[in-house]
């Protein structure tokens, strides 16, 4: 009734890895430099501006919204660098940066 072998420990990690590859893919990590502010129809998004750490961008400093909770040095793991957020256009901030 297919009774499984036992994995040996190399193979348990080489499961893990490939496991958090598939979550994570090419991810790039980014370090929080400043909090812009507050966006998103109740103010559940954050508007930050990031420094990418490692690859073609490294360096750069780009502006990202983040959903849930961030502090300045806080890393983020970025999927692509290309893209970044549009400007607020207003300085009116909800929530606890207000």
């Amino acid at each position: 009734m297919g009774s499984k072998k036992p994995q040996k420990k190399e193979e348990v990690k080489s499961d893990i890895k490939r496991g958090v590859d598939k979550i994570m893919g090419n991810a790039v990590p980014a370090v929080v430099e400043d909090i812009v502010g507050r966006t998103g129809a109740r103010g559940e998004v954050t508007q930050v501006r990031a420094k990418i750490l490692e690859g073609r961008d490294e360096g750069k400093l780009i502006r990202r919204n983040v959903k849930g909770s961030i502090r300045i040095s806080d890393i983020l793991m970025l999927r692509e660098t290309q893209i970044e957020a549009r400007k607020l256009r207003t300085k009116i901030m909800k929530g606890a940066y207000s």
